[in-house]
């Protein structure tokens, strides 16, 4: 990490708690029809005398991306909080603030333009080189913490699809599962025989399938099992997909030096 060289990245995108860096101008007066940073550069209002004025608590990145993307005449004045309400305050003509959702913006008549995005960042996991090697069972508790997290972030918008479809054989019914396009899975379908009685007898004329399949095409996924024979099917969402180890582990393993 920049600054603390204690810090070790344990794992880079959690992809919760995102969040931009983005310039936000107002959506109207002069700026009503400028829809990107080049536009808000050529405007001829901006000049030496009478710069573009930025109000940010971003003192260092601000100025530092406007002056890479070629804007010449801003003056940034610092700010903390409830920035939103500087242009409309007459303080500033624009802000440099961290944007999620934007609802904020929108609430108080302020635009995001094409170009004006300074940075993006979501949560990640860091942790000190130190009290990993030197604190017993942080390690162990560090490995089952990344391999939760890998396996849930895999997981996400993932379900498990069980039917019952008759069938002469768990590789006759295979057959057809994988002759549909969104039936494929993980690796490949499941089938196991689904046992039931009849005039004192065992049958097995029935099979049990399981399959993984994305959000995105969980009801195609439905519709295909339907039309090769599947019926009560069951839609489970997935909690944690763990898979092999993680690479990432390999990683920490090599930064620490183990």
């Amino acid at each position: 990490m920049m600054g603390n060289n204690d810090l070790v990245l344990i794992h880079d995108a959690l992809e919760f708690g995102n969040c931009r860096l983005s310039l936000a101008i107002p959506m109207y007066g002069i700026f009503k029809n400028v829809n990107s940073l080049s536009e808000l550069a050529q405007m001829p209002q901006w000049t030496s005398e009478k710069p573009l004025r930025v109000a940010t608590g971003f003192t260092y990145l601000g100025p530092k991306f406007m002056k890479e993307m070629g804007l010449n005449h801003v003056t940034f004045s610092s700010a903390d909080g409830a920035l939103e309400a500087a242009p409309a305050m007459g303080i500033a003509d624009a802000i440099i603030d961290l944007v999620s959702s934007g609802t904020t913006l929108r609430e108080n008549n302020l635009k995001e333009i094409e170009g004006g995005v300074v940075l993006e960042s979501q949560a990640v996991l860091v942790a000190s080189k130190k009290a990993l090697i030197q604190r017993e069972g942080l390690l162990d508790t560090t490995h089952e913490i990344l391999e939760r997290l890998e396996a849930h972030l895999r997981a996400a918008g993932q379900f498990t699809v069980t039917s019952n479809m008759r069938g002469s054989s768990a590789e006759e019914v295979a057959e057809r599962i994988l002759s549909q396009p969104s039936l494929s899975g993980l690796q490949g379908p499941t089938v196991s025989p689904v046992f039931r009685e009849h005039e004192g007898m065992l049958k097995t004329d029935y099979f049990a399938t399981v399959i993984c399949v994305p959000k995105k095409a969980l009801y195609k996924s439905v519709q295909q099992l339907r039309a090769i024979g599947g019926s009560g099917v069951l839609v489970s969402p997935l909690t944690y997909i763990f898979d092999e180890e993680t690479p990432k582990w390999r990683d920490l393993l090599d930064t620490l030096g183990l």
